[in-house]
């Protein structure tokens, strides 16, 4: 049976083809995220905080409203 048959059919080749392609996919991707998770300004420590920078709008509009910058209507 099929002893002296070596030859791929034409899914072989295509099945070579996209395998191939999604490989190359693959590493490219794992390339772009390790450079994008080293190349971050300020590293992951800026993650560790959880503290934001500003205070959130309510709170701005609430101390502008209690030093009577603004009234209820704005």
């Amino acid at each position: 049976m099929f002893w002296q048959v070596h030859d791929v059919g034409g899914w072989g080749w295509f099945a070579m083809a996209a395998g191939m392609i999604f490989f190359w996919a693959v590493i490219i991707a794992l390339g772009v995220l390790l450079y994008r998770a080293w190349a971050r300004p300020g590293g992951s420590s800026d993650r560790a905080d959880n503290r934001p920078l500003e205070p959130p709008p309510e709170q701005i509009l609430a101390e502008r409203f209690a030093r009577g910058e603004i009234d209820e209507d704005e």
